[in-house]
């Protein structure tokens, strides 16, 4: 397994740092790449006590796109929620991402206080760390995202306690809006708790308003006193 690139990290703007965020990016994207685009969208994106973590896929070969090199969590035999998940290769980034949760559990920050997210292919990762291989996170959320239709989160379930944030274009043509919808249907249909967010006049992209509620979510999941 190729090792991941380089991280990214918005420090704390206070003294205290009592909690993290891992924000992962979509497919041939990199940690750097979705920090700036966040930072464009709202400059004062950050928090007292929260450091933000924007790690980088490894570069691998992605079925999808002919088995060229991409910076990709894994791999994909097609972008649909009807093929098979490559659960080999999720298996095999799984690991680290819990490297970089056990970072921060080694500098004094418990689990319950990590959130894991992201954007794409990031946030799809998102719901099987969440729900799958790290359960007892503080949240985890999955913008402009989807799992296929027999994913392993759903079958292998391991937490439904950890709430969960999404957002998703009414206009995305590379990712439907109906994907990411039934992806929200289906958790919550297990018992997961959450909230959906529809995004008027918007395609396969970030917008402002997504992110000012993504920080109050983080916030109210995440607050400073503890």
């Amino acid at each position: 397994m190729p090792k991941l690139g380089a991280l990214h990290v918005i420090k704390p703007t206070g003294i205290v740092h009592n909690a993290s965020v891992i924000f992962l990016h979509g497919s041939g994207d990199t940690g750097k790449g979705v920090l700036e685009w966040v930072k464009f969208l709202k400059k004062n994106f950050g928090f007292p006590h929260i450091k933000l973590l924007f790690p980088t896929a490894p570069k691998q070969p992605y079925t999808f796109i002919g088995g060229e090199s991409s910076t990709v969590w894994f791999d994909r035999y097609k972008l649909s929620p009807d093929v098979p998940e490559h659960d080999e290769s999720i298996n095999a980034i799984k690991d680290d991402i819990k490297k970089i949760v056990d970072e921060e559990i080694k500098q004094g920050i418990s689990l319950n206080r990590i959130i894991i997210g992201g954007f794409s292919m990031g946030g799809a990762l998102s719901l099987h760390m969440a729900y799958r291989f790290l359960p007892g996170l503080a949240g985890t959320f999955a913008l402009s995202s989807f799992l296929g239709k027999e994913s392993e989160v759903y079958k292998n379930i391991k937490s439904i306690q950890t709430p969960l944030f999404m957002c998703h274009g009414d206009r995305d043509d590379m990712v439907p809006l109906k994907w990411g919808k039934s992806t929200f249907d289906h958790l919550t249909h297990l018992g997961v708790k959450g909230e959906f967010m529809e995004l008027a006049n918007t395609y396969h992209e970030l917008k402002t308003s997504e992110i000012d509620r993504l920080q109050s979510w983080i916030e109210k999941l995440l607050p400073q006193e503890i």
